[in-house]
């Protein structure tokens, strides 16, 4: 794989990745260390046994995350070990990290984790996004349900919250309230923390992007095709990919990229944006993690042409990122992740490979080319297999 923008063999700092041990930064590490071996990764964690875990060449017990002494330790970190680098507490404490951080506006921050803002946003300047109504009390669900046309279902979720936590679809305004009240009396989530939506139906798109001074240098698109750990979620729902794809859809790019440009016109660092379809399978954007990459979308570096993790850190390090395509888009690399498992990537050529049906009818297929023996039960399958 191609290194983006320096030349290859070139020095890179010293880099930090709090949250050490947890599959977001070890899925960074990984596609860090395929993308330039070279590179000394430390990991920092409050977390005493995810610590443990690590894979990072030298590990740092800090403070819990948005303490004064979390950025305190943090900041003596980045001295003594000559450091270039949990997004909400680095953005707050930015003033005391001076030209260390290469993280979207403090305000472009605030105003993605609230989704009901983000989507009024969007939908303000045009940019497609589902129908968000904020729920002011229980009492009142009806009436949305009558202003969103009384669509069956609807989609309820917290305004502010990741892995989808506390979003399911609501068929009924009584459904929706016994869902709100579990939400409320079990975890404490505020009646008002909720909102009501239109339900689309389609696709699920990721696309992740990295900027630089409202310039969008590196964009990739994947399917979402099935969660993970759904088992255990009552709505079935959840932004954590079990299986995923890439694929290209540049209507989504183009979508994606409108919107950044509408909120954060001087956008720079990561934008993961979270894309549904419609019934009609118009993309809208139903959620922009500002500062953040997908949890285990970076697996994909290393089968596209340019590493998403290491060109941003290349932007960071105020290195010359020019690449002829910003948008690095191939179809048909399947990802595969379960617990205490890495992730997998492989070509849809390779679905067969190596795979018996007990009782099945067998027959040996030789490629063309070089390449390993593959087997087919029938015609559809030898089809897949050439």
């Amino acid at each position: 794989m191609r290194q983006s923008g320096a030349e290859q063999g070139d020095d890179l700092p010293t880099l930090l990745v709090t949250g050490a041990g947890s599959a977001a930064a070890e899925n960074l590490m990984r596609s860090l260390r395929r993308g330039d071996p070279s590179l000394a990764l430390l990991g920092c964690s409050e977390d005493r046994f995810a610590l443990q875990h690590s894979t990072a060449d030298a590990r740092y017990l800090v403070p819990r995350p948005g303490s004064r002494a979390f950025i305190r330790v943090l900041r003596g970190l980045i001295e003594t070990r000559h450091v270039d680098v949990h997004v909400n507490a680095l953005s707050e404490a930015r003033n005391d990290l001076a030209d260390k951080l290469f993280l979207p506006a403090r305000r472009i921050i605030s105003l993605c984790r609230d989704k009901y803002r983000l989507t009024v946003a969007l939908r303000r300047r045009g940019i497609r996004a589902p129908e968000t109504y904020p729920i002011i009390a229980l009492g009142r669900i009806e009436g949305l349900f009558s202003r969103l046309h009384d669509r069956r279902p609807l989609w309820c979720r917290p305004r502010v919250g990741s892995c989808a936590r506390g979003g399911a679809a609501v068929s009924s305004p009584s459904q929706a309230r016994a869902w709100i009240r579990i939400w409320n009396e079990m975890r404490g989530l505020p009646v008002r923390s909720f909102t009501l939506s239109e339900y689309l139906p389609g696709r699920e798109i990721l696309c992740q992007s990295v900027w630089d001074r409202g310039r969008l240098v590196l964009t990739n698109t994947f399917e979402r095709l099935s969660y993970f750990g759904v088992d255990n979620i009552p709505s079935g729902v959840t932004s954590l990919s079990s299986l995923a794809k890439t694929v290209r859809e540049p209507a989504v790019v183009d979508l994606c990229r409108d919107a950044i440009r509408a909120v954060a016109p001087k956008a720079s660092g990561v934008f993961s944006i979270d894309v549904k379809e419609d019934a009609r399978g118009r993309p809208h954007i139903t959620e922009i993690n500002a500062g953040r990459f997908f949890m285990a979308m970076t697996a994909f570096d290393q089968v596209l042409e340019h590493s998403m993790a290491l060109t941003y850190v290349r932007l960071a390090l105020a290195q010359k990122v020019e690449l002829d395509e910003h948008y690095d888009g191939v179809d048909d690399y399947y990802m595969v992740r379960d617990l205490d498992t890495e992730p997998a990537i492989f070509h849809a050529d390779r679905l067969f490979d190596g795979i018996a049906e007990p009782g099945a009818t067998w027959r040996r297929t030789r490629p063309s080319g070089k390449g390993a023996t593959r087997w087919a039960t029938n015609p559809t399958m030898a089809k897949l297999t050439k």
